[in-house]
């Protein structure tokens, strides 16, 4: 998945907006491609929640699944999430000149003096 627009930077970080579904994008990335009951090991709440929450990361792109028999087997896909970091490394840019324009003005004023009483 390409992230075109800012519907689909929306749904990326839709998808990562919640504990769950990040955690789950970290066992999939550490351990491979994995069976969905083995992503779901572990975490308090139903398989049904956790085949929810692998279908928003899989909609975000973040994901891929693949049946095998009657077996899910989901393996993370980070491309989106590549594309949503160049999206927001131009904020950092932003931020980044910045903070190096507030230095540069701190470092042209004067220093205040001290009073002595």
């Amino acid at each position: 998945m390409r992230l075109n627009n800012a519907a689909d930077i929306d749904t990326v970080f839709l998808a990562l907006a919640h504990p769950t579904r990040r955690r789950l994008l970290e066992r999939m990335a550490e351990r491979g491609e994995s069976r969905v009951t083995e992503l779901a090991d572990g975490f308090d709440v139903s398989l049904n929640q956790i085949s929810k929450h692998l279908k928003i990361l899989e909609r975000a792109g973040l994901m891929r699944r693949r049946r095998e028999g009657r077996e899910h087997r989901c393996a993370a896909d980070l491309r989106s999430l590549m594309a949503a970091r160049t999206w927001m490394d131009a904020y950092a840019t932003f931020w980044r000149e910045s903070l190096v324009g507030l230095d540069t003005w701190l470092d042209s004023k004067p220093e205040p003096e001290e009073n002595d009483e």
